[in-house]
């Protein structure tokens, strides 16, 4: 079973930001999009860039060297030229906190 992690506080995500965080020496992007937390392995599958430094449009993500786009909501790979999906993580919200499951 895994494990969630409190990562910090639902008010340092606004609607609509992104940022990066690291849990357990891993590297996960957290984006909140219409409410709802989102978490994902935050290094692209084809470049190995901080996914979180790309564009965020909607549900997708772009890598910031080469475009590549992916669905936070289920890490699959959009666009070339990136064709394999970045891991994602369960998240939930209790109270102001938002926690990851890993």
């Amino acid at each position: 079973m895994r494990a969630y992690r409190k990562i910090f506080s639902l008010e340092k995500l606004p609607e609509g930001s992104k940022v990066q965080v690291e849990v357990d020496g891993m590297e996960i992007g957290l984006f909140r999009v219409n409410g709802t937390v989102y978490a994902i392995d935050n290094i692209c599958s084809h470049a190995r860039a901080p996914l979180s430094d790309g564009e965020l449009d909607g549900y997708e993500i772009a890598c910031p060297l080469h475009g590549a786009r992916f669905d936070i909501r289920t890490g699959e790979a959009k666009t070339a030229p990136a064709y394999e999906p970045v891991a994602c993580y369960d998240v939930k919200v209790e109270g102001d906190d938002i926690y990851i499951a890993l």
